[in-house]
């Protein structure tokens, strides 16, 4: 559920938000389900990418990190690479 919280206030702060009061919920799942996709997509076409060699393994990692921290998420304190 964290993820969840971390993805919805990301996207609500980096948009154009509209309220609504009566069957919000809906908006809401469509909100994050979009960016989850975008995301998905984005780790997907990373894992497929087969053009780098083993040392640049640690890269796909990496941008699969960024990834989650552009929904507005965090890599955690193993993200610290200095």
């Amino acid at each position: 559920m964290e993820l969840y919280k971390e993805i919805l206030a990301h996207a609500l702060a980096h948009g154009e938000v509209h309220i609504t009061f009566p069957g919000h919920e809906q908006d809401i799942v469509k909100i994050v389900e979009g960016k989850c996709y975008k995301a998905l997509n984005e780790i997907k076409a990373i894992i497929e990418d087969d053009s780098l060699n083993d040392r640049e393994c640690f890269m796909k990692v990496e941008r699969i990190i960024c990834a989650i921290e552009e929904m507005g998420s965090n890599g955690g304190s193993r993200h610290d690479f200095g």
